[in-house]
């Protein structure tokens, strides 16, 4: 398979990973640890969404989906599905250290694994979705917070899970 194009689609799968399993345990509703509340209060103030801010804060503030997804890539890369359980531990670990009472990342690491196990057999390798990973975190965290913020308050709103 071409690397660019792996990698792309590999960005699409991982921003879609993280995004829904994130949404579907409450990121956007509340700030789940420290720090998430100042981060979403302050992206809402420049103008963006208040759920958005809250998803944004707490993937900052704590390892959920989107670390859980980078750290099933990497992961898997080293030991393959073996790798991919041990990072959803460490995952786990991670977020019982910042007292984070949910389970987003060590889902979304597990699901990721899933993901990168079954397009391994079309050509897709772990190293693209560490790329892919790296892509998808920057359009949400490093590009636009505002843009981002009301997307995800869009997608919030569609998994009825607004702030």
């Amino acid at each position: 398979m071409n690397e660019v194009i792996g990698i792309i689609i590999a960005a699409i799968l991982c921003w879609l990973n993280f995004v829904i399993v994130d949404t579907y345990f409450g990121l956007p509703e509340q700030p789940g640890v420290k720090g998430a509340r100042i981060i979403g209060e302050n992206v809402e103030k420049r103008g963006g969404d208040i759920a958005g801010g809250f998803f944004q804060g707490n993937i900052v503030c704590s390892p959920d989906a989107s670390a859980g997804t980078l750290m099933a890539s990497i992961g898997y890369l080293l030991l393959g599905i073996p790798g991919g359980i041990i990072a959803a531990f460490l995952v786990f670990i991670g977020n019982r250290l910042c007292a984070d009472p949910g389970y987003a990342g060590t889902v979304g690491c597990l699901t990721a694994t899933v993901i990168i196990f079954i397009c391994s057999f079309v050509g897709f390798t772990p190293e693209m979705f560490i790329v892919g990973m790296v892509i998808a975190i920057l359009t949400v965290q490093g590009l636009d917070h505002k843009r981002a913020s009301i997307l995800l308050g869009k997608i919030a709103d569609k998994f009825n899970r607004h702030a």
